[in-house]
């Protein structure tokens, strides 16, 4: 497949979930547990993002990254695969992603290097090496909250050009600031890095959304962003608001790998150090939201069976 096509198939993804990675409790990787997560993921319609920041992938060595993307790919799934790409050291992420080129992937996920806080010329040369490194389509990663640095729209601009320059996930939490990267660089699709501010950003063009509130409703948060998209934004306060208060109330992807295990989905609660379960007060309101939302999915089914029926006795 060339790249004009992966990059079709991709834009046909809303909602992409930044997978977490299950965990045994001796910290060893649940390879049974991330098989049947990204079975339910596919089953909902969602792209998957792995190692990315929700899936602890700077805590795990390289060959447990490279397990993890292996274990995934080898399922044959259908919907599409994105790698993260996170670090410091320029040559270490071009070997990653000159490794990640031979497997069945689809896109990578390239973020801004950690700690340095490098200046417009800087992040230009790092996304450009990256790119220019890359066989599939890429999303660049702006979340100053974690690099330390907003990406400049400067820099946006230099890379926009690039055939492997394909997305944009923006996680600012700052409008303006995506607004002024859909004005300056019309050719990048922007999608919401921040689940709560998917109702706010659908407004302003936003392609989708790379969420962790998938993780714990697939499902439901497939249709919330299906909403969003379509403009029906009073269906979703506050529902998803509180919901994404909750999961968000200590650092993630501690509050929802607690809530994962709550509901059954994962078999431990277990993190990698630094991020440890204990971090969360029992006050949580976890089970609270999770009860909400599920009103709320079923909500939408059942008026969705009401419609559905209406239109075929129409007919």
């Amino acid at each position: 497949m060339n790249l004009t096509n992966h990059i079709t198939n991709l834009n046909h993804i809303s909602l992409w979930t930044a997978l977490v990675t299950p965990m045994r409790p001796d910290g060893a990787i649940d390879f049974d547990n991330l098989i049947a997560l990204a079975r339910l993921q596919a089953k909902a319609g969602n792209g998957i993002t792995l190692l990315g920041s929700t899936g602890e992938g700077l805590a795990l060595t390289l060959d447990e990254q490279l397990a993890v993307v292996q274990c995934v790919t080898k399922l044959s799934l259908n919907v599409p695969i994105m790698v993260a790409v996170g670090g410091y050291n320029l040559a270490a992420q071009k070997a990653w992603i000159k490794q990640c080129n031979q497997m069945a992937i689809h896109g990578y996920l390239l973020t801004s290097p950690i700690y340095a806080k490098p200046g417009t010329v800087g992040l230009s040369h790092w996304f450009n090496e990256l790119l220019e490194q890359a066989t599939f389509p890429c999303m660049i990663y702006n979340v100053p909250s974690r690099s330390g640095v907003t990406i400049p729209v400067s820099t946006l601009q230099n890379i926009q050009h690039h055939p492997n320059c394909w997305a944009l996930k923006e996680a600012s939490g700052d409008l303006a600031t995506l607004l002024a990267y859909r004005q300056h660089c019309p050719k990048i699709e922007i999608y919401s890095g921040e689940d709560a501010m998917m109702p706010y950003l659908a407004a302003a063009g936003v392609k989708g959304l790379v969420s962790v509130a998938a993780n714990i409703w697939p499902q439901a948060t497939h249709r919330y962003v299906e909403l969003a998209l379509a403009g029906q934004h009073h269906e979703l306060f506050p529902v998803w608001q509180n919901a994404v208060d909750a999961l968000f109330q200590v650092a993630s992807p501690i509050a929802t790998k607690v809530l994962m295990t709550m509901k059954g989905q994962l078999n431990h609660s277990r993190l990698r150090a630094p991020l440890i379960e204990q971090e969360l007060d029992s006050e949580n309101r976890l089970a609270e939201v999770d009860q909400q939302i599920s009103r709320w999915f079923n909500s939408k089914q059942n008026l969705a069976i009401i419609e559905n029926k209406q239109v075929i006795g129409v007919k």
